[in-house]
């Protein structure tokens, strides 16, 4: 496997104003890709972002550079990014360019790209655009500059969307919603989709000013929605993050949903209706509860790498329908390419409906196993994963857990950290194993 020198599992993330985040950067990554995209006979692209201040910076330089290149740009404005998937496919573009960081604070930003169908460019392509990155940049002839348009109406083309995955014959009338959309991508279309459905929606998180996105809010920060929803005595929450690929929710007593809980309810409702193809992609983080809940169902269930790519890359090699990761990527083959935390919040919604039940109801049945995570630094020239000693605690571990909870190491794949996770059905238990393995995962010898 080549080594990406740019691109991450998910595009390019960083501090504004540091590499690669930079206009210099933007202009020549916008360059390099126009070039890849021209090549394959298609001259246009678009470009959305969410709500951080650096996006008006960031889409210009791209801008430059696809237009450099002779592509010409459609500019959506602030977008969620699974509605600028979509509207990729539907405009019949050459790609869809995201400008985000996500969940991260607004002084962090981000580039990725959409293919022409939908999901993520393909590796071969990605390899192709760094293989440019490195070349020196040049200009078309004036007469083949690209130009550049905006499409006013992206946002009611995305809430028809969203509305259409949620069956005509329901309503969200009598439900109050509070909504919660991190002063970002979807602070202009989630509570439209929920009032157009139905719903009284109280929304917070709506009043993005370039600098607030993510911060005490949404999917990363529930509290204010707990809060909200018990406030206003609402039926439930519902909190996406930044660019709108993820969703939280709150039931009525305040209490926290989290991916793992969506999953399991869309699986045992698809499968009361006989609508569940194969089975549920998870990650190497989903919650052991989920895995012996489905077990329990009959429902197959595999585990894929941490990321939202690779979830869905298993789900598309089994031709399977729904998978997602605990941090609330929740994707539907069924009605979309990538996760969309809209989309899943609907089809919890439609769940609802169909069993007659409150979310609390819905998702008391499940119930997840304690999960304690630590992070140990360790000396990125030794790996002490391959350590005897640290073999030998979780080999322990395991046999003190007896099948009835889950022990994972794993490097992060940004810093130098060894992430130790352990499940089982005692918290205090999991705790003391955690901090067991963790010990000898930095002791000196590794």
């Amino acid at each position: 496997m080549i080594e990406r020198k740019y691109f991450g599992t998910d595009g390019v993330r960083g501090r504004v104003g540091q590499f690669p985040i930079t206009p210099e950067f933007a202009v020549k990554l916008g360059w390099a890709a126009g070039r890849v995209l021209a090549a394959k006979g298609t001259n246009r692209v678009l470009v959305g972002k969410d709500t951080r201040v650096s996006g008006y910076m960031l889409e210009s330089a791209l801008e430059a550079g696809l237009a450099a290149a002779g592509v010409g740009v459609d500019f959506l404005g602030p977008m969620p990014t699974p509605g600028i998937a979509y509207l990729t496919r539907t405009f019949r573009a050459a790609a869809g360019i995201v400008i985000s960081a996500s969940h991260n604070p607004y002084y962090d930003n981000g580039i990725k790209f959409f293919a022409d169908n939908g999901h993520k460019l393909a590796d071969t392509v990605e390899l192709e655009i760094e293989r440019l990155l490195d070349e020196p940049m040049e200009c078309v002839i004036s007469e083949e500059l690209g130009r550049a348009n905006r499409i006013n109406d992206a946002a009611g083309r995305y809430i028809e969307f969203c509305k259409s995955v949620f069956p005509n014959e329901m309503t969200l009338e009598g439900l109050h919603i509070v909504v919660d959309c991190a002063h970002g991508a979807t602070y202009h279309i989630a509570p439209n989709v929920l009032r157009e459905l139905g719903a009284e929606v109280t929304e917070i998180g709506t009043q993005p000013n370039g600098l607030n996105i993510n911060k005490d809010c949404g999917a990363t920060h529930l509290t204010a929605l707990q809060n909200k929803v018990l406030e206003t005595k609402a039926d439930l929450g519902i909190a996406l993050d930044g660019d709108g690929d993820r969703i939280m929710m709150v039931t009525e007593n305040g209490r926290p949903i989290d991916g793992d809980e969506i999953l399991y309810m869309l699986a045992v409702t698809a499968q009361n209706q006989g609508q569940l193809q194969g089975g549920v992609v998870g990650t190497l983080m989903t919650n052991f509860a989920l895995e012996k809940e489905l077990d329990k169902r009959r429902i197959p269930f595999v585990r894929a790498k941490v990321g939202d790519r690779y979830v869905i890359e298993e789900l598309v090699k089994r031709d399977w329908y729904l998978g997602g990761e605990n941090s609330g990527h929740v994707i539907n083959r069924q009605h979309h390419t990538t996760g969309d935390g809209i989309v899943a919040g609907l089809q919890v919604l439609a769940a609802m409906y169909q069993e007659q039940k409150s979310l609390e109801k819905l998702s008391c049945d499940f119930h997840k196993l304690p999960q304690v995570l630590v992070n140990v630094r360790f000396d990125s020239n030794k790996q002490p994963i391959e350590s005897a000693n640290v073999k030998s605690a979780v080999r322990d571990v395991e046999k003190a857990l007896a099948g009835s909870g889950r022990v994972l190491l794993r490097k992060s794949g940004t810093e130098p950290l060894i992430r130790v996770m352990v499940e089982g059905e005692n918290e205090a238990k999991v705790k003391a194993f955690a901090q067991q393995i963790a010990k000898e995962v930095e002791a000196p010898t590794n």
